[in-house]
């Protein structure tokens, strides 16, 4: 297990890199290829089943202690409240408007988002966004309302994501990219849920249902317990 501490961005967010993560990853493959996948969310454009209760106390014995110290977490233990085997496989063409730009999952500081690469290739990875009319990179509950109202007298402009633009990719003239890890095999990275970051799919990306063909993740929510 290798770790990297980066900080991205003007507002300098902390994000962890572990590579290496898990012994015998292939083995968590095959796990998720003896599932069922189902749509269990508005928002994500997959397919989501759960990872196993193992992986959940790995996580935690390996990382627990350097996520705590590194995010500056005012806790001395963390839980999850999701811990999903995921598969993007939503055609670009048939994304929602707030699937076509970056988001964040909750306003909440020490909440914390980890994404697991499962799929060989490259299939894309992960990208951090600056909001170019606030140049707000991450939203808490003070910068909600400003962001919110800025998002909606951009819904009228020329600048926003068409139904043919997809999935984002890089610079768009209402976000600026910030920062991209690429999704390598065994990978692990985590990162403020408060941070406006979005999945890199490509036209290279796999679309697959099949976890064995597609792009499998696993995306955990952490919490201070």
């Amino acid at each position: 297990m290798q770790i990297t501490r980066l900080t991205i961005g003007n507002e300098q967010s902390p994000l962890l890199v572990v590579d290496n993560f898990i012994p015998q990853p292939e083995s968590l493959v095959d796990y998720a290829a003896s599932q069922q996948f189902l749509a269990n969310s508005p928002y994500y454009p997959g397919i989501r089943a759960a990872a196993p209760a193992a992986y959940r106390q790995f996580m935690l014995q390996s990382l627990q202690q350097t996520l705590i110290d590194y995010f500056e977490l005012p806790a001395t233990k963390l839980g999850f409240s999701v811990c999903h085997l995921s598969l993007v496989t939503t055609p670009p063409e048939q994304l929602k408007l707030l699937q076509r730009i970056p988001h964040f999952d909750t306003t909440e500081k020490h909440a914390l988002a980890a994404v697991h690469y499962l799929f060989q290739g490259d299939q894309g990875g992960t990208a951090f966004y600056r909001h170019r009319k606030t140049g707000f990179e991450c939203i808490d509950e003070s910068r909600t309302r400003e962001y919110y109202r800025s998002l909606e007298s951009e819904n009228s402009g020329p600048d926003l994501p068409k139904t043919t633009d997809g999935y984002i990719q890089g610079d768009t003239p209402l976000f600026e990219q910030i920062a991209q890890q690429p999704g390598v095999f065994n990978r692990l990275i985590v990162y403020r849920r408060h941070a406006l970051h979005s999945g890199v799919i490509t036209k290279e990306t796999s679309l697959s249902a099949d976890p064995l063909l597609g792009r499998l993740t696993i995306s955990s929510f952490i919490d201070p317990v």
